[in-house]
Protein backbone atom coordinates (compact mmCIF):
# COMPACT_ATOMS: atom_id res chain seq x y z
CA UNK A 1 0.00 0.00 0.00
CA UNK A 2 1.34 3.40 -1.00
CA UNK A 3 1.84 5.94 1.75
CA UNK A 4 -0.21 9.15 1.45
CA UNK A 5 1.52 12.49 0.98
CA UNK A 6 2.16 14.72 3.98
CA UNK A 7 1.51 17.84 1.87
CA UNK A 8 -2.27 18.20 2.48
CA UNK A 9 -1.78 17.61 6.21
CA UNK A 10 0.93 20.27 6.41
CA UNK A 11 -1.24 22.75 4.47
CA UNK A 12 -4.13 22.19 6.89
CA UNK A 13 -1.81 22.44 9.90
CA UNK A 14 -0.27 25.73 8.73
CA UNK A 15 -3.74 27.10 7.95
CA UNK A 16 -4.84 26.24 11.49
CA UNK A 17 -1.63 27.67 13.00
CA UNK A 18 -2.13 30.97 11.13
CA UNK A 19 -5.76 31.16 12.24
CA UNK A 20 -4.96 30.35 15.88
CA UNK A 21 -2.32 33.09 15.98
CA UNK A 22 -4.45 35.75 14.30
CA UNK A 23 -2.48 35.65 11.04
CA UNK A 24 -3.86 35.60 7.51
CA UNK A 25 -3.06 32.31 5.73
CA UNK A 26 -2.05 32.73 2.08
CA UNK A 27 -1.81 29.95 -0.46
CA UNK A 28 0.50 30.16 -3.50
CA UNK A 29 -0.73 28.03 -6.39
CA UNK A 30 0.96 27.16 -9.67
CA UNK A 31 -1.89 27.41 -12.17
CA UNK A 32 -2.30 24.54 -14.63
CA UNK A 33 -5.12 23.13 -16.77
CA UNK A 34 -6.71 21.48 -13.71
CA UNK A 35 -6.73 24.62 -11.54
CA UNK A 36 -9.93 26.69 -11.51
CA UNK A 37 -9.15 30.26 -10.44
CA UNK A 38 -9.92 33.75 -11.82
CA UNK A 39 -7.47 34.03 -14.71
CA UNK A 40 -7.30 37.82 -14.48
CA UNK A 41 -5.47 37.44 -11.15
CA UNK A 42 -2.84 34.96 -12.37
CA UNK A 43 0.66 36.44 -12.70
CA UNK A 44 3.62 34.51 -14.12
CA UNK A 45 1.63 31.26 -13.94
CA UNK A 46 0.90 31.65 -10.21
CA UNK A 47 -1.83 33.05 -8.02
CA UNK A 48 -1.67 33.94 -4.33
CA UNK A 49 -4.92 33.44 -2.46
CA UNK A 50 -6.13 34.56 0.95
CA UNK A 51 -7.62 31.40 2.49
CA UNK A 52 -8.68 32.85 5.83
CA UNK A 53 -12.14 32.03 7.13
CA UNK A 54 -13.19 35.65 6.56
CA UNK A 55 -12.11 35.60 2.90
CA UNK A 56 -13.58 32.20 1.98
CA UNK A 57 -16.92 30.46 2.01
CA UNK A 58 -17.37 26.68 2.09
CA UNK A 59 -13.63 26.07 2.45
CA UNK A 60 -12.87 22.36 2.01
CA UNK A 61 -9.25 21.29 2.38
CA UNK A 62 -9.09 17.64 1.36
CA UNK A 63 -6.16 15.37 0.62
CA UNK A 64 -6.40 15.81 -3.15
CA UNK A 65 -8.25 19.12 -3.67
CA UNK A 66 -8.92 22.47 -2.01
CA UNK A 67 -12.25 24.08 -2.88
CA UNK A 68 -13.91 27.28 -1.75
CA UNK A 69 -15.81 30.34 -2.83
CA UNK A 70 -14.31 33.81 -2.65
CA UNK A 71 -15.00 37.30 -3.99
CA UNK A 72 -12.93 38.88 -6.74
CA UNK A 73 -13.87 42.42 -7.79
CA UNK A 74 -17.23 41.95 -6.07
CA UNK A 75 -18.15 38.74 -7.91
CA UNK A 76 -18.32 35.37 -6.14
CA UNK A 77 -16.01 32.79 -7.75
CA UNK A 78 -15.80 29.05 -7.08
CA UNK A 79 -12.15 28.00 -6.85
CA UNK A 80 -10.83 24.48 -7.30
CA UNK A 81 -7.17 23.83 -6.52
CA UNK A 82 -5.45 20.46 -6.74
CA UNK A 83 -3.18 20.03 -3.69
CA UNK A 84 -0.45 18.99 -6.14
CA UNK A 85 -0.48 22.54 -7.58
CA UNK A 86 0.12 24.25 -4.20
CA UNK A 87 3.65 25.63 -4.03
CA UNK A 88 3.48 27.37 -0.62
CA UNK A 89 1.35 28.31 2.37
CA UNK A 90 2.40 31.15 4.66
CA UNK A 91 1.27 33.84 7.10
CA UNK A 92 0.89 37.20 5.36
CA UNK A 93 1.98 39.15 8.43
CA UNK A 94 5.20 37.26 9.20
CA UNK A 95 6.04 35.30 6.06
CA UNK A 96 6.37 32.16 8.19
CA UNK A 97 5.24 29.09 6.32
CA UNK A 98 6.39 26.31 4.06
CA UNK A 99 7.13 25.75 0.39
CA UNK A 100 6.25 22.58 -1.50
CA UNK A 101 7.24 20.75 -4.64
CA UNK A 102 4.65 21.15 -7.41
CA UNK A 103 3.78 17.93 -9.22
CA UNK A 104 1.35 17.05 -12.01
CA UNK A 105 -2.25 17.43 -10.85
CA UNK A 106 -5.38 15.43 -11.60
CA UNK A 107 -8.46 16.84 -13.39
CA UNK A 108 -11.58 17.97 -11.58
CA UNK A 109 -13.20 14.88 -9.99
CA UNK A 110 -16.64 15.64 -11.48
CA UNK A 111 -15.41 14.52 -14.91
CA UNK A 112 -13.79 16.31 -17.81
CA UNK A 113 -15.72 19.52 -17.19
CA UNK A 114 -14.85 22.17 -14.66
CA UNK A 115 -17.36 23.13 -11.99
CA UNK A 116 -20.50 24.50 -13.68
CA UNK A 117 -20.16 28.09 -12.51
CA UNK A 118 -16.56 28.63 -13.66
CA UNK A 119 -14.17 27.66 -16.40
CA UNK A 120 -10.68 26.30 -15.94
CA UNK A 121 -7.65 28.48 -16.39
CA UNK A 122 -6.81 26.69 -19.63
CA UNK A 123 -10.14 27.45 -21.31
CA UNK A 124 -10.74 30.94 -19.89
CA UNK A 125 -9.77 34.00 -21.91
CA UNK A 126 -6.50 35.66 -21.09
CA UNK A 127 -6.54 39.18 -19.68
CA UNK A 128 -5.40 40.53 -23.09
CA UNK A 129 -8.46 38.98 -24.80
CA UNK A 130 -10.95 40.44 -22.35
CA UNK A 131 -12.18 43.99 -22.86
CA UNK A 132 -11.64 46.21 -19.82
CA UNK A 133 -14.65 46.27 -17.53
CA UNK A 134 -16.13 49.66 -16.77
CA UNK A 135 -15.94 50.46 -13.06
CA UNK A 136 -19.19 50.16 -11.16
CA UNK A 137 -20.52 53.38 -9.71
CA UNK A 138 -20.30 53.48 -5.94
CA UNK A 139 -23.46 52.97 -3.92
CA UNK A 140 -22.00 55.18 -1.19
CA UNK A 141 -22.78 58.86 -0.90
CA UNK A 142 -21.18 61.69 1.05
CA UNK A 143 -23.15 62.76 4.11
CA UNK A 144 -22.35 66.14 5.63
Amino acid sequence: MQETSTKPYLIRALHEWCTDNGYTPYLVVTVDANTVVPVAHVHDGQITLNISHLATNRLTMGNEYIEFESRFNGAVEHLFIPVAAVSAVYARETGAGMGFEVVASQPYPGGDDAPPETASAASAPTPDDTPPASPKPSHLKIVK
